[in-house]
């Protein structure tokens, strides 16, 4: 079991965002989640990705009990296990398509010249071959969202979480991202989408349902 949460519950301002929520993530799955504005789907993925706490319950990732006194350990997990894709890039505008790939393999103390080397791999791997010197002003949107996928594919992690991926792309584009979450989930990735788009979540290998804070079986 790569993930599970154990009643796992949110509370912000007294109000709750998640209710008691159990749920597992096998390794080489394809979970999308689904569910209304405002139903828990984003503050699950954060918890799952230890972007955020629960206020009661427990997070297991990979067998072990996470323990969230340990930033060290926390931010090492996130660095190296988990690969996030959010619904906006996040790319950093100074840095070009080849050095936003690189980053999270310096920050892991990975050479240069390997980091270099994988990250236009990763790059060519999107479609983005003879892209790599360029600035994200310089790509479309949808590169730019592809970029964000080798980025997230850096540190070759455990699991993908992606949070609206497609939200802010055309239709076009969207087809493109989704087609590279399947040939990665068919290459042995595992993937965890939120998604509003129920087109989107029936393309995935499970669908999870989030109604007001709560996961419906």
């Amino acid at each position: 079991m790569l993930i599970y949460l154990k009643d796992v519950s949110k509370r912000i301002d007294g109000e709750e965002i998640l209710r008691d929520v159990s749920l597992s993530v096998e390794k080489g799955e394809f979970v999308s989640v689904v569910g209304a504005s405002g139903s828990g789907k984003s503050s699950l993925l954060y918890i799952m990705g230890l972007l955020d706490r629960p206020t009661t319950g427990e997070v297991f990732f990979e067998g072990v009990k996470v323990n969230y006194d340990d930033e060290e350990h926390l931010s090492r997990l996130r660095n190296r296990r988990i690969g996030f894709i959010f619904q906006f890039h996040y790319l950093l505008p100074e840095f070009s398509a080849l050095e936003n790939v690189m980053i999270p393999m310096l920050k892991r103390g990975v050479s240069r010249r390997e980091a270099e080397e994988r990250a236009a791999e990763l790059l060519r791997s999107m479609g983005l071959g003879g892209k790599e010197k360029r600035k994200p002003y310089q790509l479309s949107g949808g590169e730019q969202q592809r970029v964000a996928v080798a980025r997230a594919l850096a540190n070759d992690p455990a699991v993908i979480l992606a949070d609206e991926p497609t939200g802010n792309l055309d239709s076009r584009n969207t087809e493109v991202v989704m087609e590279i979450f399947e040939r990665l989930n068919e290459e042995g990735r595992t993937i965890v989408m939120v998604t509003h788009e129920q087109a989107l979540a029936r393309r995935t290998r499970r669908v999870v349902e989030m109604r007001d804070g709560r996961v419906m079986l």
